[in-house]
C-alpha cells in the first residue's frame, strides 16, 4: 500500500469516527431536548385489571392526578388478564420515554403465580411509587343462611366442593386471597372464574355462585343496597376504610392476613429524569385535598412510596412473603 492509499484510508476513517461522534451527539441532543420538554404529548396508562374493579379505580384517579399536575392527558387502557401479566408485558416491551406506564400488583406475585413469563418483571420494568393497598371482603349471598364466617367456615368443611366461589379471573389478587383462605380454614369450595369481579359480584347476587372475595370498590355499593352480605374483611385486623365489617381473627379464623395492592411501573430505559419528574408528579397530586377521603370511601389507602428506590426495596423485601403465601395457599392456574 503506496502512502497515498495510506493517507486516503487514514482520511476515511478519520470522516466516520466524526460521522459517528456527530450521530452521538446529535442523538443526546435530541434525547435531552425530549426529556427537558417531557411531556409533549398523552401518556397512555395501562393497568392489568378490568373496568369496575379496585385496579382501575387506582388508575383512573391516579391518571386524573398525574394528568393535573404534568399537564397533558393521561388516557387510561385496560388490559386485564392472566393477573396482570399481559399488561406487564406490554409496557415492557414499550418504549421507555415515560409515555407508556403501567399500573400493577407487585411484581412478585406475576413471577410466583407465573413462572414461565416471556420477560422478567423485576428485570424489565422500573418501580416508580406504590400507590394503595386495601383489604378484601368476603360476602355471601344474602339468601344464604350464612351470618358470620364460623358459619360459613363450618357448613363448608361438612359440605365440600357443594359451595360456589364466584373468582375474579384466575391470577387475579381475590383468586389468591380464596386460594388462601381455602388453606387456612381447610376447607374446600368449588371455583368458578369469571372475567373481572363484576362478572363475579352479579353471580353471586344471582345466586348461581354463593361466595365471592372481593376487592371493595367492587361490592361496596351492593353491599349498602343489601344485595350482598360481608362477613369479613381479608385481613386479620378490621381496617378504618372498611368500617362495620369484623377482621378475620376476631371472626373466628387464626392465621388469615392478606391484603392487595397496586403501584406504578415504567418500562426499562426510561430516563432517571423522567422516572423522577412522573414519581414527584403522581406523589403531589394523590396528596391533593379529597383524594384520600376518595380512596377511602372505596375500602382503600393512599400508600405511595419515599422514593422510587424505597418502593423498589419493598418489593424486594415482601417478595419471599408473596412466594411463600402463593405456594401455601396450593393456588392453580388454568
Amino acid at each position: 500500500m503506496n502512502l497515498k492509499s495510506l493517507n486516503q484510508n487514514k482520511w476515511r476513517a478519520f470522516q466516520s469516527g466524526i460521522q459517528v461522534l456527530l450521530c452521538a451527539l446529535l442523538l443526546n441532543m435530541f434525547s435531552s431536548y425530549a426529556q427537558s420538554n417531557f411531556p409533549d404529548k398523552p401518556i397512555k396508562l395501562i393497568v392489568g385489571y378490568p373496568p369496575g374493579g379496585s385496579g382501575d379505580f387506582v388508575t383512573r384517579v391516579t391518571a386524573e392526578e398525574l394528568g393535573k399536575e404534568l399537564g397533558v392527558s393521561v388516557l387510561v387502557d385496560n388490559k386485564p388478564g392472566a393477573g396482570g401479566s399481559i399488561a406487564a408485558e406490554l409496557v415492557s416491551k414499550s418504549p421507555g420515554d415515560g409515555y407508556t406506564l403501567a399500573v400493577l400488583g407487585p411484581n412478585a406475585l406475576i413471577k410466583a403465580l407465573y413462572p414461565k413469563l416471556n420477560f422478567d418483571p423485576d428485570r424489565d420494568l422500573i418501580s416508580v411509587s406504590n400507590l394503595a393497598q386495601g383489604s378484601m371482603i368476603i360476602c355471601v349471598n344474602p339468601k344464604t343462611p350464612f351470618k358470620t364466617l364460623k358459619e360459613l367456615i363450618d357448613y363448608a368443611k361438612t359440605h365440600p366442593q357443594e359451595l360456589f366461589s364466584a373468582a375474579s379471573g384466575n391470577g387475579s389478587t381475590p383468586h389468591l386471597a380464596a386460594a388462601l383462605f381455602e388453606s387456612t380454614a381447610g376447607v374446600k369450595f368449588t371455583t368458578i372464574q369469571f372475567k373481572g369481579g363484576g362478572a363475579a359480584a352479579q353471580s353471586t347476587m344471582s345466586g348461581d355462585t354463593q361466595v365471592m372475595f372481593a376487592t371493595p370498590p367492587t361490592v361496596m355499593g351492593f353491599i349498602k343496597a343489601g344485595m350482598l352480605r360481608p362477613l369479613s374483611v381479608t385481613t386479620a385486623k378490621p381496617t378504618q376504610s372498611i368500617p362495620g365489617i369484623a377482621g378475620a381473627l376476631e371472626s373466628g379464623l387464626v392465621g388469615y392476613d392478606t391484603n392487595f395492592s397496586f403501584g406504578l411501573y415504567a418500562p426499562k430505559g426510561t430516563p432517571p429524569e423522567l422516572i423522577k419528574k412522573i414519581f414527584e408528579s403522581v406523589t403531589k397530586g394523590l396528596q391533593r385535598p379529597g383524594i384520600k377521603e376518595r380512596f377511602a370511601m372505596q375500602g382503600m389507602d393512599i400508600t405511595t412510596s419515599k422514593s422510587p428506590e424505597a418502593f423498589e426495596n419493598d418489593l424486594k423485601a415482601d417478595a419471599p412473603n408473596v412466594f411463600k403465601a402463593v405456594k401455601e395457599s396450593g393456588a392453580r392456574l388454568e
